[in-house]
């Protein structure tokens, strides 16, 4: 499902930190800046609250979104979201202008389907490991997945899903596995629980009076 994401923004005439702390102060708008593309980086200064709003939906990070800068539209994605290191507020937010014709790259975020009915789980008693939570694609802008999904419900006691089983959709394609093999990293695994005796003993036992020592 694909959302439509609308801010409003004003042009920053006074830049640097102390501006920006002068800004949090008025507590009406956030720092931000516009950058790529063909145009010169715009530093603005964005409306607070529909911008706390839209962080909250997962979707805004990977979507495209519309800033209305004094009558001017940008189209743009997330880059980044600076945050105070201990009050819940974003300090500053980094915006990147797309073009229809040409591909980003941007980080979505990874859906494990079926966790409940995982067969490694529900029948062999083990614990699911996500090792990752997201993933970075490139693809037009047209073609941003809201997020990428996995189907956990086969995966047994000992396996491990990696990034070359993810299914992405048309025009989409992973970034880490454009770079070899090597890349191709686990994203969830089953293994038993921690601490876990009985069966893991005796196969402890049997392979240690196991005269093959050959590495399987």
């Amino acid at each position: 499902m694909k959302h439509d994401y609308n801010l409003t923004a004003v042009v920053r005439s006074e830049l640097g930190k102390g501006a920006s702390r002068r800004l949090r102060r008025v507590n009406e708008r956030v720092a931000a800046i516009i950058y790529g593309g063909n145009a010169q980086p715009t530093p603005i200064a964005i409306d607070k609250p529909a911008l706390y709003k839209m962080v909250e939906d997962e979707a805004f990070f990977s979507s495209i979104i519309n800033i209305d800068v004094e009558g001017k539209t940008e189209q743009v994605v997330v880059r980044d979201l600076q945050r105070h290191p201990y009050k819940p507020l974003i300090t500053h937010a980094d915006f990147m202008r797309v073009s229809a014709n040409e591909e980003i790259t941007l980080t979505v975020q990874l859906h494990f389907a079926n966790e409940e009915s995982c067969k490694g789980v529900k029948e062999d008693g083990g614990v699911l490991h996500i090792l990752a939570t997201d993933v970075e694609v490139s693809c037009l802008p047209k073609n941003i997945p809201e997020y990428l999904e996995l189907d956990v419900s086969a995966l047994g006691l000992g396996d491990t899903l990696h990034l070359s089983d993810i299914k992405t959709p048309a025009g989409v394609s992973l970034v880490a596995l454009g770079h070899g093999d090597d890349h191709n990293i686990g994203v969830v695994t089953v293994t038993r629980p921690a601490g876990g005796a009985g069966e893991d003993d005796e196969a402890a036992a049997a392979d240690a009076g196991n005269t093959d020592n050959s590495p399987e």
